[in-house]
């Protein structure tokens, strides 16, 4: 190497999410969803009515036309998003995952950016909202047994790389937000795979009692997806 030439900085993971991370997420959301369509039919065909991909699928289109005028804000985008999903999703999933969006936009509040604590927040406020609104808990086999033990680890990895660090009186404590979404994306599969050997308690699919066993749950695949396009979205 030359004199004098400093090597090249590898590229730093985010330590705040941005607006634009979030139109990003949304994107690859919507592609994912696109591709994994056929598969999130094929769940849904074994344990509720066949339509989950299909819907998603709508509801996703529905997003992604809109993102090219997005609103300046986090909030306003994150809940233009769960109103869209609302209104143009079929069955249980468009109420549920617009619920999301919606208690995540409001608590995110109306910034073009956020820090890790917040991003938690938003997410746990989405999370709880879920829950509510479906009337469920952890091991009921739907999307909370993948949407629990992802806010969870993100939870768990912000707080823990915020602790590990040692701010100064003017500068605040910062997470890999990278890593946390990683975390979350792992959790959220873990949980997903999971629910294959429970009993459906539910939804439709707790109407064929043991035979909703050795299934996954749909809504959990798909909740999947959405932490996963996440993590690669602030991955990149």
């Amino acid at each position: 190497m030359p004199e004098n030439v400093a090597p090249s900085a590898e590229p730093q993971a985010p330590q705040t999410v941005t607006r634009a991370h979030l139109i990003d997420w949304l994107r690859r959301l919507h592609a994912t969803i696109t591709e994994h369509r056929g598969y999130l039919t094929e769940l849904d065909s074994a344990i509720g009515d066949g339509d989950h991909g299909a819907n998603m699928q709508r509801g996703l289109d529905a997003v992604a036309e809109q993102l090219d005028n997005a609103p300046a804000t986090i909030d306003e985008l994150l809940k233009q998003v769960g109103m869209t999903l609302v209104t143009s999703v079929g069955g249980a999933s468009g109420p549920l995952f617009g619920t999301f969006f919606l208690r995540a936009g409001v608590t995110a509040g109306a910034e073009t950016e956020i820090d890790a604590t917040t991003l938690a927040a938003a997410l746990r406020a989405g999370l709880d909202g879920v829950s509510a609104r479906g009337k469920a808990s952890a091991n009921d086999k739907t999307m909370l047994d993948a949407m629990i033990p992802a806010v969870e680890a993100f939870e768990r990895a912000a707080s823990d790389q915020a602790a590990a660090q040692a701010p100064t009186p003017a500068q605040a404590p910062t997470a890999d937000q990278a890593a946390a979404a990683a975390a979350a994306a792992a959790a959220a599969a873990a949980g997903r795979d999971a629910t294959a050997p429970m009993l459906a308690r539910k939804g439709r699919a707790s109407y064929l009692g043991e035979r909703s066993i050795g299934h996954i749950d749909p809504g959990a695949a798909s909740t999947a997806l959405l932490f996963e396009s996440l993590a690669e979205a602030l991955a990149n």
